[in-house]
This record gives C-alpha cells, structure tokens and sequence, in this order.
C-alpha cells in the first residue's frame, strides 16, 4: 500500500493512508483525505493506486501540484517521489504489508476497568446533577455522533439555526395565532347574524311551502365576504339560489350540516367550520313554530361559506411577520455565531502558536490571558510535556538551554551574504524571507523591500520553487544544519539550490542561508 507522508510545510508530520482506487486530495470536506491549509483548491488532485503502481492528476487547481519540483497535470509517481502542493511537500512511501498477530496477556481487573473518560461521567446523585448527566451522557452522545461527521464549526451553525426555528415558532407562532383565532371569532359572528336573518326572514315561508316568498337578495348583494351559499329544506331540497333550485345538496360542507341539525338536540347552536382555502363555514337551522306540537321544528338549513378580506390580508401579514423575524433573527444568530466561534478558536490558534514558540525557543512555556477554565489542564498537560521535552533535550549538559531569538544568527548570516558571488537569501527560522541580494532578487523575482517577513510561499510565483526550497531546509534542519541541495530550474536554466542552517543552542534552527549556483 502507499502513504503519503508531510515532509514539508503547515501539515509537516502527518501521514495519509491512500486506499486502493481513487484517492481525492483538497480542502473540500468530501474529499478522501480533506487538508484544510491555505492555498490547496477545494479539489486540488487525484491519486489513483492500483496495486504497485500509483498515478497523479492535477484537477484544475489554481496553484498547481508539482512532482519532484515540475509542475504536472498528469503522471505516474513512484516510492520516495515528492508531491508539492502550496504549503505541503508529501513524500510518497510505499508499504509492505505485513500481518502481525500480538497476543496480550490482560489482568481480570484491568478488563473490568472503565474507559479513560468514564470518571468524569460518573453519575450524581443531586437532582441537578442528575439533569446535567442525563444531558451529557444521553443527548449530547447523539450530537458527538454528527460531530464525528461534520466538522463542528458546521454542526454549530446547524444546531444555531434549528434553535432559531424552534424560537420563532414557540414566540411568534402563538401570538400570529391568537390572533388569526380572534379575527376567526368576529367572522363567525358576523356569519351567525346573516344566518339568523335568513332564519328570520324565511321561517314561515319554508314552512308553509311557499318559495315564491324566500327572500335571500342580501346575501346575493349586500352580504360583505360572503363567497357561497345553499338554503335547503329538511329533506336537503335547496331552494336558494335560484340557479340551484330543486336541486340535492352535494357540498360537503352543506351536507355536514344536514345531518348535524337532524339531532333535535343541535337545532339551537351554531355549526362553524374552517374550511380549505381560508374559508369559514357557518350553517344554522331555521325553526318554526309547530301549532300541533308547541315546539320549534326544523323546517330548513342556511349554509353560507365566508371567504373575508380580512383573513386574507391576515394571512399575508402572517407570512411577512414570519419572514422578517427569520431574517432579523438569523442576522443576530450569524453574528452571535461568528462570537462563539472566534471565541473557541481563539485559546486554540493561540496555544498552537505558543507551542510552536516553545519548540522553536521563543518562549518557555504556554500561557493565556483568556478565561477558559475548560482548556487550562491541557495547557497545563502541555507544558509538562514541553518541559519533560526539554529536560530530554538537555539532560547530557544538565541544565537548560536559554531561550534564544534568532536575530544574532540572521546578522551572521546577512554578513557573510555580504561576500558572496552567487545569487542568495536568508530565511528566519520560521522560514520567512529576511534578507536577498540584487542578484537572487533578478533570479527568483522577489523583493527584498517588499518580500521581507513573508513566506515564500506568499511571495514566489512558482509555487514548486518555494515548495522545494522549504523542503530543503526542513532536511537541514533535520540533520543538524548540514547543507542540502537540489537542482531546480528558474529563468530557463538550471541552478543547483543549496540550503545550510544554523543550529541554536535549544537545538533547533534558527536561520537559513539558501544560495543559487548555476550548473555549467
């Protein structure tokens, strides 16, 4: 199998695994191996491996990705082959697999023992605490699942933005709807006097049979919202409007309103529906005095459906009410959102540049002017680490080594740049562009007044020369300061770049001397 190893740049260290098949390299988090470093494309390249063989293809990035130093867009790599891409230099390691069968003695009670993060999940016995276990062991084991996906910063802006969902909902839902609901009460109430006059106007002629008489011209003219209407006798028989006489009803909610006035029971109350469509129905029944019974009989049916302009604009009202809360609360949530975020990364981005700090001699260990109680026994870890790696670092001289800057071995080096006849540079330990002479400056295109403190990476228009020169001083660095070289071509012809570095007393690199000398 092969691997790719980091052996130059932001990712140094890191090993990938590249499965047999296609492999994607890219920022993109869909990508087989995602490399979240500044410059590499969304979806930088390809590496397809078959067996013992693996080829490379560049997919349309915008920096490139070069092989030993030449820009490709295709072709095939072999074991030891380095692949630059902006900010990382992977070297191409090829596996032998082997199958290795350990077989370990456990102690019963060791087997028994809890994971390393079980006694902190302990579970309380305060109700409080009881609730706060309940949380974290219950519901946020679901969200650690989608955590092990999605990276978190993602998960937090989803999780922000159900929250404001939820919010709006159990806010302004309510109140949107009492007031639907009251707007739905006045109708009703209006409906119930349209159907009491009818009821009024017509209960002795439907009762006597006489339809010529049935008057219902306000409903057909004056009747405000009113979109329908069916008046029908007991037996269902409509008899207004005119264009529906003799005929059954058939409208469903007519029809639910027959037979809920064949109870005796109902023939007092008001039958109110919401129907579809924003419309209200509301049926009452038209009584009339039985003479042989001394009772109020049944003698027909108004059934009218509102369809009011109020609701209507209600409605509407309720949409727009919805909308700019959701734009109003989603501005807060992103702002609220970038808070918790840089406030997180902040203590992290920080301790990673102290450690580096730390390793390089700079500092002598971690610390923080941030609050954040949660982090500080892995500052604290850290720095037993550090300090441990110094006491290792230094034990054949039995004491520390002082922190050093690296500016007294930057001015070495610039002094002796003075009497050099070859194009040459120097670099920091942090392999930032301190010093370049004017004829490295015509060689490579870089500045002194402009490129000073910047990465080469920033400040190169060819991306595979910075690559191959970092990856040059990495190898010094490594090998206690010896030089290193590689030939590179720049301006059409062939210069061998040779890097040497000057070791600190911590042991670490503190200055980098690169020269350029043409190969005659």
């Amino acid at each position: 199998m092969y691997k790719l190893v980091a052996v130059g740049g932001k990712l140094r260290g890191k090993e990938y695994s590249l499965e047999e098949g296609e492999n994607t390299l890219g920022r993109s988090m869909d990508c087989s191996i995602s490399l979240p470093v500044d410059g590499v494309s969304k979806n930088h390249l390809r590496i397809t491996v078959n067996e013992d063989s693996c080829f490379i293809e560049d997919m349309g990035s915008s920096n490139g990705t070069f092989l030993n130093g030449q820009l490709i867009k295709k072709a095939t790599a072999k074991n030891t082959d380095k692949i630059a891409i902006p900010n990382i230099i992977f070297q191409l390691v090829y596996v032998k697999e082997k199958k290795v069968i350990i077989k370990k003695k456990v102690a019963k009670d060791q087997e028994q023992e809890e994971s390393s993060l079980d006694y902190m999940n302990e579970n309380p016995k305060g109700l409080f605490g009881k609730i706060r276990y309940t949380f974290k062991t219950k519901i946020m084991n679901v969200i650690y699942s989608f955590n092990e996906q999605y990276e978190w910063n993602v998960l937090l802006g989803i999780l922000l933005f159900i929250f404001i969902i939820i919010n709006i909902g159990l806010t302004i839902g309510p109140v949107l709807q009492d007031s639907r609901n009251f707007l739905i009460r006045e109708v009703a109430l209006r409906g119930t006097q349209y159907a009491k006059e009818v009821s009024r106007f017509n209960a002795i002629s439907l009762q006597k049979g006489s339809l010529e008489r049935i008057n219902t011209n306000f409903l057909d003219n004056d009747a405000q919202g009113v979109e329908s209407y069916e008046l029908f006798d007991s037996d269902g028989r409509i008899v207004r409007p005119i264009n529906k006489l003799n005929a059954r009803v058939n409208d469903s909610f007519s029809v639910r309103a027959k037979f809920f006035y064949k109870n005796y029971e109902n023939i007092n109350k008001n039958f109110i529906e919401r129907l579809n469509d924003g419309q209200i129905g509301i049926a009452r029944a038209i009584l009339a005095h039985n003479v042989q019974t001394g009772q109020q009989d049944a003698v027909g049916v108004i059934a009218i459906k509102f369809r009011p302009a109020s609701l209507t604009r209600q409605a509407s009202s309720n949409s727009t009410a919805y909308l700019e809360s959701l734009v109003i609360t989603s501005l807060v949530g992103i702002i609220f959102f970038g808070m918790v975020y840089y406030m997180t990364r902040k203590p992290l981005d920080e301790m990673k540049f102290q450690i580096e700090e730390v390793l390089r001699g700079k500092r002598k260990e971690l610390e923080s002017k941030q609050v954040f109680t949660e982090i500080h026994p892995l500052r604290t870890s850290i720095n037993s680490i550090l300090q441990r790696l110094r006491e290792l670092q230094n034990e054949d001289n039995g004491e520390f080594a002082e922190l050093e800057e690296d500016g007294s071995y930057v001015r070495t080096l610039n002094e002796l740049m003075q009497g050099a006849g070859c194009p040459a540079m120097i670099l920091n330990s942090e392999k930032l562009i301190e010093h370049i002479n004017l004829e490295c400056e015509d060689l490579v295109g870089i500045r002194e007044s402009t490129g000073q403190g910047t990465s080469l990476m920033d400040s190169a228009r060819d991306q595979g020369f910075a690559a191959t020169v970092i990856d040059l001083c990495d190898k010094s660095a490594n090998a206690a300061g010896a030089n290193e070289n590689e030939y590179y071509e720049l301006t059409g012809k062939n210069y061998a770049i040779h890097v040497s570095s000057l070791i600190g007393k911590d042991n670490f690199a503190k200055a980098f001397y690169v020269t350029f000398v043409l190969d005659e």
